[in-house]
């Protein structure tokens, strides 16, 4: 080998370590609760769809860690007729990943289609007496009644989440999943390399504008990202992602396990942190629409079987930092969380009482289908405790275990349990989602067009149609009563408790926002 060549070799091989380095550092490796089995956050409800929506599509509005709203598309808004007309105007530059300009009247078909499926967008819409694009940068609502919080339903951070597409998505039946992930947010999503159940990847949208106004904040502010790839690996095994956290083979576990926390905490290398202040709430959700749970006595004994702590502890152990039993229908620590009807959970528990009530009830041993995802370890073992507590109770419980995706798919089956049907599942609500009538997906009682499990309550409906209109806090507040005190008769859910997840990434990564797992602004250094 001639000398010239040899020192070109040796340069090359030099130098190829820290080009890895780099390459390295533009791409961030994350472990999220759960697969990404459902792309459409117009669709579906799971809060891993709702993290990959925002990194593809953007919203109007913005939430900063207070809660209080301000625009992200909108460049501003101004109101009139006595609060019955809002015009927004969307900033200027904002272009679809396909590179067509972002149009008002795809947010307007936006707005329909997501207005169809969530709470909140159903009580904004049915306070429109007209949505319309006057102008390509012009959205007009023209309303029946003032709706003060338009600008807090179009900035909601849970699910379904209010994401802005391209009007011939948009036109898309809200029942039908939407499948080609074009939006106009910080991320591409990357088709070509999803391989379902196991691996998601994204790029840096290099076209995107960020909002130039304010500070990067939970969903408001510049959405800049510094990152090249985000690659998410689905690995339902805690110790594994544990394991590869520790070893820096993947650099953030969104939702760490409770019982490994003690370890990753005494890691130098690694950072723990509750990210979300309001927490999770755990839910129970039974079929109204079939035996034995169309039946309000036999819901209510189960409400009265529930001892919240046994969920809470077999999800996250003993750390009552972690937890918090005694749970109502409102997240706790916020204002409308109440003790109204309360012993209806915190009373005391006789299994044999409640043996002789579920009898009483009408039970007569119809079989309870229980749909787990065991690749969804909180879930599981949600699922495991309410299993044992049906039992023991006298229920005849046929405990189905699937895969996350297949739980996905088989709630929004109404047939009868003979038929393929579901009795019960478990599942939760980010702290925010469940804080107000406003987004409590669960506090429906809407009947057929209700969230799975299809509660059809009037007396609900009618009180939370009362709290958008309440004059003020302490309005709100009887309300909010009210609506507990009817929830714990009717039983459109059972809460479990609130609780805390513990987030953990390695410390190379800086710019990790407070709410949930977003990926702008975080930064990784090699």
């Amino acid at each position: 080998m001639k000398r010239r060549d040899f020192l070109g070799t040796a340069a090359v091989a030099l130098a190829a370590p820290s080009v890895a380095r780099a390459q390295d550092a533009r791409t961030l490796r994350f472990i999220p609760q759960a697969d990404l089995s459902v792309l459409d956050p117009h669709w579906n409800t799971a809060y891993v769809t709702r993290n990959h929506g925002y990194m593809v599509f953007d919203t109007l509005y913005g939430l900063n860690n207070a809660y209080q709203v301000s625009g992200q598309m909108v460049a501003g808004h101004v109101v009139g007729d006595d609060g019955k007309r809002w015009t927004l105007t969307l900033r200027e530059g904002l272009r679809w990943h396909d590179g067509t300009p972002v149009l008002a009247r795809d947010c307007v078909a936006s707005i329909r289609r997501w207005g169809a499926k969530d709470t909140f967008g159903q009580a904004l819409l049915a306070a429109t007496d007209a949505l319309s694009a006057p102008d390509d940068r012009t959205i007009l609502f023209l309303l029946k009644r003032p709706f003060p919080l338009l600008p807090d339903a179009l900035a909601k951070s849970g699910v379904y989440m209010p994401a802005m597409m391209p009007e011939r998505l948009a036109r898309t039946d809200p029942n039908t999943q939407v499948t080609e992930m074009t939006g106009s947010g910080p991320f591409r999503f990357k088709p070509d390399e999803r391989v379902p159940g196991a691996r998601a990847v994204w790029e840096r949208n290099a076209a995107y504008v960020p909002n130039p106004a304010g500070s990067a904040e939970f969903t408001a502010g510049p959405k800049i990202a510094h990152l090249d790839r985000v690659v998410w690996t689905t690995t339902p095994d805690p110790a594994t992602a544990s394991a590869a956290l520790q070893k820096g083979e993947t650099d953030w576990w969104e939702y760490a396990s409770a019982d490994l926390l003690g370890m990753l905490r005494r890691d130098r290398n690694i950072e723990t942190i509750v990210q979300d202040p309001a927490g999770q709430v755990a839910l129970l959700r039974m079929n109204h629409l079939q035996p034995p749970f169309d039946n309000p006595a036999i819901r209510r004994v189960v409400l009265n079987a529930v001892v919240q702590s046994d969920f809470l502890q077999a999800m996250l152990g003993d750390d009552r930092a972690l937890w918090h039993d005694g749970t109502g229908v409102f997240t706790p620590g916020t204002p409308l969380a109440n003790d109204a009807g309360i012993q209806a959970i915190t009373g005391p528990r006789d299994v044999a009482r409640l043996k002789r009530d579920l009898v009483a009830a009408g039970y007569r041993g119809e079989r309870v289908a229980l749909i787990v995802p065991t690749d969804f370890p909180n879930l599981k073992a949600l699922s495991d405790v309410g299993a044992e507590t049906l039992r023991r109770i006298g229920m005849n419980v046929d405990y189905r275990a699937l895969d996350w995706a297949t739980v996905l798919t088989l709630r929004g089956k109404k047939v009868p349990v003979e038929q393929g049907g579901w009795s019960i599942f478990f599942t939760f609500g980010a702290g925010a989602d469940v804080a107000t009538p406003a987004g409590h997906l669960m506090l429906r009682g809407n009947g057929g067009s209700a969230w799975f499990g299809w509660p059809d309550d009037p007396k609900l409906e009618a009180l939370r149609d009362s709290w958008f209109v309440a004059p003020d806090l302490a309005a709100q507040q009887s309300i909010a009563r009210d609506l507990q005190t009817e929830a714990f008769q009717s039983v459109p859910f059972v809460p479990l408790g609130q609780y805390f997840q513990t987030t953990a990434y390695r410390r190379n990564l800086t710019g990790v926002l407070r709410g949930f797992a977003t990926f702008w602004n975080v930064r990784k250094d090699a």
